[in-house]
């Protein structure tokens, strides 16, 4: 007796659902996530190989951030570390000239906080020329 042998058909994956199953995945990945609008605060940081010149340096408004978490503007210390305080302060020195530049000088063991709270404070004043300053380390 002679069996017939039975025909294998070709196996064949159908793709659609599984494509279905991805465009729908990525339509909910871009619905659910959320787009934080971040700001900025753009430094353009000054280069000199000389001295600025003496008229400049009086323009300078020069906010020192002691380790101790005080902030002092050009020589006086304010009451406290508040940002409307130091607002004020950075107002009362400038006369409301924001064109005069902001010279931050933080002590390496200031919190990052202290020096965020200045640069909020130049943002909320409107101050665009900004130099933070670094003591350069000593070569070996």
């Amino acid at each position: 007796m002679k069996f017939r042998r039975q025909k294998i058909d070709d196996v064949q994956i159908n793709l659609t659902p599984l494509i279905d199953v991805v465009f729908l995945l990525l339509i909910f990945f871009m619905v659910s996530t959320t787009f934080n609008k971040s700001t900025e605060l753009t430094i353009d940081l000054p280069t000199a190989t000389t001295d600025a010149p003496r008229s400049d340096r009086e323009l300078n408004v020069e906010l020192v951030i002691t380790a101790d978490g005080q902030y002092v503007i050009n020589g006086q210390t304010l009451v406290n570390e508040q940002v409307a305080t130091l607002i004020q302060g950075i107002t009362e020195i400038t006369e409301g000239d924001v064109s005069r530049p902001l010279i931050i000088t933080a002590d390496a063991k200031a919190s990052y906080d202290m020096v965020l709270k200045a640069y909020d404070a130049a943002a909320a004043l409107g101050i665009t020329k900004l130099a933070h300053t670094a003591k350069q380390e000593q070569s070996q």
